[in-house]
């Protein structure tokens, strides 16, 4: 069986933790941030793990993560 390939776009957005989490950042971070309040611009550096309907989709695009 041939080796999978990475998904590269997937690479760049989600980060695999050392336990096997799946974390990814929130949208619109950097669209509009000026107009934005600092207590919402604080919150966009926060990572959240990524949701249970997605888990195994992105699992399959990053094979050796």
């Amino acid at each position: 069986m041939p080796k999978l390939k990475t998904h590269k776009g997937a690479k760049a957005r989600i980060h695999i933790t050392a336990t096997g989490k799946l974390m990814r950042r929130k949208r619109m971070s950097s669209h509009l941030r000026r107009k934005k309040p600092t207590k919402v611009t604080r919150k966009y550096a926060d990572k959240l793990a990524v949701d249970s309907a997605d888990f195994k989709r992105l699992h399959r695009m990053l094979p050796y993560g």
